[in-house]
């Protein structure tokens, strides 16, 4: 009994280390990508036959589909793990990071640097079994995810390689089931690459005095909360005319359209209840509004895709 509590809260702390809850961001446009391949290759749009209904019987879809999601957490667990690594003495010396895992001593820094690694080993291990391109470019999406940590010691531009790494979910997931490049998928991961810089920009106006003591760099800390603000709204703005343009180009119905409707309405949101003189919002606009828009937003889009 003693060791299986060590071990849920061994669990509990690593879960914790990597931010496991915000998976719920990149991981249904993963899903939006998987689905748009799938539908490319077993809708009969002659017959209006669904493949989705044949996904159950094909074991090679399914396994594909596992190691996609596998794929997408192993990949984030070692971007979260390094960033928080890498991070360790900036943490320590925020007040608002300062509770984290690594410089509240709950997990060590070797610890979480071996945990980067395993979790990288996954990642490939994964790709290796989806199909070749998928593995011969798991090391350009590992160094860009990784990269990232290193950014905001020298550009302001960091929330952009940020949302870069995520943007990387659905033409990923669309390569794993296609072994092809095609535009649509394209379209979304420019969505997420603008909608998550956005977001990112917001939460890091918590931390605009901090990062301007410590040569951070950030839009806040670099622009002012004001003006961050403002190129927020723009990157969000280029959110929605890329999931609008990718509804024209990829001739979705109307329950695609539904579903713009509500991510188009968190974004706006968001930008409704974060004010430069008032941040108490800013983890509900953070969290709870873009976990909203991605999860609602993916479920009208597949069920578009197999009913429409």
């Amino acid at each position: 009994m003693h060791t299986e509590f060590i071990l849920m809260t061994t669990l509990k702390n690593y879960l914790s280390l990597i931010k496991f809850s915000h998976t719920i961001f990149a991981m249904p446009f993963a899903l939006i990508g998987f689905f748009l391949g799938f539908s490319a290759i077993y809708n009969d749009y002659t017959t209006g036959e669904h493949g989705l209904f044949h996904l159950f019987e094909n074991i090679h879809l399914l396994t594909t589909f596992g190691l996609v999601v596998l794929c997408m957490i192993f990949a984030r667990s070692a971007a979260m793990a390094f960033n928080r690594y890498l991070d360790r003495h900036f943490d320590a010396k925020n007040p608002r990071t300062a509770i984290r895992e690594i410089p509240a001593g709950i997990i060590s820094h070797r610890n979480a640097l071996v945990f980067t690694f395993i979790s990288c080993m996954l990642f490939i291990s994964c790709t290796f079994f989806i199909n070749a391109i998928c593995f011969y470019l798991s090391p350009v999406a590992l160094f860009v995810i990784l990269y990232y940590s290193y950014t905001k010691r020298f550009t302001a531009l960091c929330h952009l390689v940020l949302g870069l790494g995520l943007s990387l979910a659905p033409i990923g997931a669309y390569l794993a089931v296609t072994g092809e490049f095609a535009w649509l998928p394209l379209f979304f991961s420019f969505a997420v690459l603008f909608w998550v810089s956005g977001f990112d920009i917001i939460y890091a106006l918590q931390d605009e005095e901090f990062d301007k003591a410590n040569q951070l760099h950030s839009i806040p800390s670099i622009l002012g909360k004001n003006v961050a603000l403002r190129v927020s709204e723009l990157l969000h703005l280029l959110s929605a005319v890329a999931v609008i343009f990718a509804g024209w180009y990829g001739k979705f119905g109307y329950w695609y359209w539904a579903g713009i409707a509500v991510f188009v309405g968190m974004l706006i949101y968001q930008h409704s209840i974060v004010k430069p003189n008032d941040l108490r919002k800013v983890n509900i606009a953070f969290m709870t509004a873009n976990g909203i828009a991605s999860v609602v937003f993916a479920i009208f889009v597949l069920i578009d895709l197999f009913l429409h």
